[in-house]
């Protein structure tokens, strides 16, 4: 590369850059990468987001972005800028690995079927045409499931570096030109379908993990996606245009009907109305807001037109801030290190050495170059990686689908990883602690008059309130009474006639504290009181986490007085009052204190937070956002999910260190039998394959976790 050298690389001069990287792997690769950008003249700062399979890049602007593309590429990773919309969505990498899995799963089906017959004793023009057959299914199937892992080895090969899929790809080329050669010369053996299997094992260890970054990417557009998409605004004159979000600039005056999405933020300057907030406080109950008061782009206007004057727009508003918040925590929490990627660099020397040796010891001994070349040959499919690679997947996913089964769905493929170190939680209180849905507490004493009045009044309605009550109400087997002349107040409430006489659905005017509506008629007034009730096994969960050496603590957007409530309730420290912000702070300060902290929550204000976590849990009533931002989510009622989550995981990583250690025994053993020359290929690749079948076997014994998890 011919780097130019810019004229500063001064940090507050530096723009910003990103990069789509495929070509990660593993953990090798992220340091490589932000190594070898770093000592490039103009590069400020490079960091990776392992996840997105992105690269941010600080750099002074006399850099160009294809001067660092040629940068990537020299070190060995294929590169391009993001396009204008990094947030859109992209699962062609996917797409292209499910279509491999299939094809390399329908030639091992075919393959084995026909191996079986040559096993079983077939001889002579039967054994020679199963061989052709299998020779016709495997090549085209290798050549094209094999791509994802011969491109990654032909460009460390080109670039001097090595990684797991060397050696992968040596075996199975070396596996597929040997029973190539056999069948050409009427060999007795062809080892078609251990290259084969291999390749399937693999592939579908890699859909996985493929199909979880395409879930991690997609939280963010999904959050974003809430941005009204653009607003009538008016101009001096009288005149209106509508104007999309991306043009809006501060000081234009924005006409939000009912019903509509903020696209920026802004301040009121006339009317009043009640606005959805869920997005930045968590909490489901409307807010009132006037003439003065602030709202925010994303937020719903849910009852009357209003104007508001334009304070910030696209990258500046509040829901952009915590997009960027959740994007740069996805980032911080990237750089994990599995198990087996951590073995990727002397593992593949280590081979590649090891059958060089066995070629040349037995070319000494004068065995002849075939067979020495069928020797060398079995001792890399012997140890190929494939056990090694299914160590950590393989529990993984037999532990997620135990939990599954109890309520829990993980997400991501490492967060079993991180759900086992876990030392602290942090516990929103809204829709966490509590099912996030107000229910009526006081309906008993309503008469049966009374409670079909209300049913009539509350399903003409779409306030929360009234929908929470009408719900309760069918649910008990009310009735709705024959109202008439229904009419909605936004702000108010709701005012019928029934049986000649005034029936109202209102906002109660004094005399109750929280949630209520007040049922009145021209006779009487009773006020309905409404409660978000907690978890029916908050305290048995908190307990539980307890016991696992988990102290919880409260970290809510609500207010002070309610979140004090919940701390006398659970004997548990909390904080109410924060924002975003105050929860991603409130995060870095516990990891720079050494903690390792599991955070649950559910609404759009939880976002950052859940990604910024050493792992995070949020409920299956959570916001898109939320449950594309944790790394699992819990359904149901109940909170227990969460404290079994911790002990499944605990388990699964006491499975893969015996998992890690049987497919290092394994090559203990094997290794010398297949270097003395008493192992063929075909049964080199059968022994690999059993290797694989024994470490998934232990791991299946990870679903007793879920149902016995003490």
């Amino acid at each position: 590369m011919n780097a130019v050298v810019p004229r500063t690389t001064d940090a507050s001069a530096c723009i910003d850059s990103r990069f789509t990287v495929p070509g990660m792997r593993c953990a090798g690769c992220i340091g490589k990468i932000e190594r070898g950008l770093a000592e490039i003249a103009g590069v400020a700062a490079a960091r990776v987001n392992f996840s997105a399979k992105r690269v941010a890049v600080s750099h002074a602007p006399d850099l160009t972005d294809a001067q660092i593309v040629d940068a990537l590429n020299h070190l060995g990773f294929e590169a391009q800028p993001v396009a204008e919309n990094p947030l859109a969505r992209d699962d062609a990498e996917t797409k292209r690995l499910l279509r491999a899995l299939a094809v390399a799963g329908f030639a091992m089906m075919n393959i084995m079927l026909l191996s079986v017959a040559v096993w079983s004793g077939a001889d002579g023009i039967t054994k020679e045409l199963f061989h052709w057959l299998s020779a016709a299914i495997a090549l085209p199937a290798v050549a094209y499931a094999g791509r994802p892992f011969f491109a990654s080895a032909a460009m460390a090969l080109r670039y001097r570096r090595t990684n797991m899929d060397v050696p992968i790809s040596i075996g199975v080329l070396l596996a597929t030109g040997m029973s190539v050669y056999e069948v050409l010369t009427g060999g007795e053996h062809a080892y078609f379908d251990g290259a084969v299997m291999l390749l399937f094992f693999l592939l579908a260890g890699r859909v996985l993990d493929a199909v979880m970054r395409d879930k991690a990417r997609s939280g963010i557009a999904s959050l974003l996606s809430r941005m009204g998409r653009g607003a009538q605004v008016a101009y001096p004159g009288g005149e209106t245009k509508w104007v999309d979000a991306a043009n809006l600039a501060p000081g234009m005056m924005m006409q939000v009907a009912a019903g509509e999405a903020l696209a920026a933020d802004g301040e009121i300057v006339t009317g009043e109305s009640r606005f959805d907030r869920s997005m930045l406080t968590g909490e489901s109950v409307p807010e009132p807001a006037g003439p003065g008061d602030i709202v925010h782009a994303g937020t719903i206007n849910l009852y009357s037109p209003v104007t508001v004057r334009v304070t910030a727009a696209a990258e500046d508003t509040a829901i952009a801030d915590i997009a960027r918040l959740m994007d740069e925590a996805g980032q911080s929490r990237s750089k994990y290190v599995r198990v087996a990627d951590r073995a990727a660099r002397l593992y593949a020397p280590a081979v590649h050495s090891l059958a060089a040796l066995t070629f040349v010891g037995w070319m000494i001994a004068g065995a002849g170059v075939h067979q020495s070349l069928l020797i060398a040959i079995a001792v890399l499919i012997i140890t190929c990686p494939c056990a090694l690679g299914l160590a950590v997947p393989a529990a993984q996913v037999v532990a997620a689908g135990a939990l599954m089964k109890r309520g829990l769905l993980i997400k991501d493929g490492s967060a079993l990883e991180r759900l086992a170190e876990v030392d602290h939680a942090l516990l929103d209180k809204t829709g966490t602690l509590t099912l996030g849905e107000p229910r009526p507490s006081s309906i008993a004493a309503l008469g049966e008059e009374d409670r079909a009045v209300a049913l009539a009044l509350a399903q003409a309605s779409r306030h929360p309130l009234s929908k929470s009550l009408a719900t309760t109400l069918r649910q008990v087997g009310v009735t709705a009474a024959d109202v008439t002349d229904i009419d909605e107040t936004p702000g108010e409430g709701l005012r019928g006639q029934f049986a000649g006489r005034t029936v109202s659905l209102l906002r109660p005017e004094h005399g109750a504290e929280g949630l209520a509506v007040a049922l009145r008629n021209e006779e009487r007034e009773f006020i309905i009181l409404f409660t978000d009730p907690w978890r029916s096994d908050a305290a048995e969960a908190i307990d539980a986490l307890a016991s696992l050496g988990v102290p919880s603590a409260i970290a809510s957007g609500d207010t002070s007085d309610a979140v004090s409530k919940a701390s006398c309730e659970f004997g548990i420290p909390a904080t109410g009052g924060m924002s975003p912000a105050d929860k991603l702070a409130e995060l870095e300060r516990r990891r720079t204190e050494g903690q390792k902290v599991l955070m649950v929550g559910d609404g759009l204000n939880d976002g950052p937070a859940l990604a910024a976590a050493h792992v995070s849990i949020a409920p299956g009533g959570a916001s898109d956002v939320s449950q594309q931002a944790a790394d699992a989510v819990f359904v149901g009622e109940a909170l227990m999910p969460v404290a079994l989550a911790i002990r499944v995981a605990r388990r699964t990583m006491k499975t893969v260190r015996q998992n890690l250690a049987m497919a290092a025994g394994y090559n203990v053993l094997a290794v010398p039998i297949a270097v003395a020359g008493y192992v063929t290929p075909l049964i080199a690749a059968i022994a690999m394959s059993l290797s694989s079948l024994i470490v998934v076997g232990n791991s299946l014994l990870l679903a007793r976790a879920a149902r016995d998890p003490k």
